[in-house]
């Protein structure tokens, strides 16, 4: 699908800086005075380290409107409070969701940076190829390599998207939290490494670095800070396909990580969020 973009730099937030593009995992020594009993301390991101983070200083970077808490409306919880006016119609999210999609594989294809479709949005695609129509947000990962020079060279770029036909124009922010320089969970409020949000409504695509934390003794083992763990093999080498009808790429393990994640359930299920699962059109009808 074709489609026009421009892309500035926008001067305002914290700025990334360089970061170095190997060894990117690391764990600083330990002094030569710390006891034996103190944790080790946390692996971090080279390259970042001059913005004299102090991890017991460590907040929330990104925040969603006020009232995604339990027991509130949940929905709330998968918008940017920067960009939140009100919740948007069932047909503008899913509109947005769509095109959304589309801007964020096609910046990461023509800028060589490597992504793939993950957690509930790789179970839309294993489905019919689309999202699923009862989600709120979109997941990806990518390697911590990758997230490096995400925050690098396109830290803070906003991208100007046209549709095809013209008719659907957006604004795309991507931003990268700055607590990624820890890359173990910490207190958890900074799983989430970066974002692609719609400046129109603050819907968005969550993006999550995966690193090896042990590579001396697990180098294959690869872990995001929500704890999630795979090894080289599930990943690689990744499948090219099509996702929201544009080209994208997922797992090579695919379906046994939907398996792990989701349970085979996810897999059969055919009715689900007040949906069913018409295999003649191949698409979730909305039955309520």
């Amino acid at each position: 699908m074709l489609m026009k973009t421009k892309i500035r730099r926008i001067l305002f937030g914290v700025a990334i800086g360089p970061l170095s593009l190997s060894h990117i995992v690391t764990a600083a020594p330990a002094p030569a005075h710390a006891e034996a009993s103190q944790p080790p301390p946390p692996p971090v991101l080279e390259g970042m380290n001059y913005l004299t983070l102090n991890r017991s200083l460590e907040d929330k970077y990104f925040h969603e409107p006020v009232g995604h808490e339990l027991g509130a409306d949940d929905r709330l919880g998968h918008y940017d409070v920067r960009y939140f006016h009100g919740m948007v119609t069932e047909e503008e999210r899913a509109e947005s969701l769509h095109h959304m999609v589309i801007a964020y594989l096609d910046f990461f294809r023509l800028n060589e940076l490597e992504t793939w479709i993950a957690h509930g949005t790789l179970l839309g695609w294993w489905w019919n190829g689309e999202l699923l129509p009862w989600d709120w947000d979109v997941d990806t990962q990518v390697l911590d390599t990758t997230l490096a020079r995400m925050a690098r060279e396109f830290n803070r770029t906003v991208t100007s998207y046209v549709s095809a036909d013209a008719k659907f124009k957006r604004e795309y922010l991507l931003d990268i939290n700055p607590w990624a320089y820890f890359r173990d969970r910490g207190p958890g409020h900074n799983i989430i490494d970066a974002r692609w949000i719609d400046t129109s409504n603050g819907l968005y695509v969550d993006i999550t670095a995966l690193s090896r934390f042990n590579p001396s003794d697990q180098p294959t083992t690869w872990e995001c800070k929500n704890r999630h763990r795979y090894q080289t093999i599930d990943l690689y080498p990744l499948r090219q396909t099509m996702f929201e009808s544009t080209p994208a790429l997922v797992p090579y393990m695919y379906q046994d990580l939907l398996v792990e994640e989701y349970s085979t359930k996810a897999l059969a299920r055919t009715d689900f969020q007040n949906h069913t699962w018409n295999p003649i059109v191949g698409q979730w009808i909305l039955t309520a």
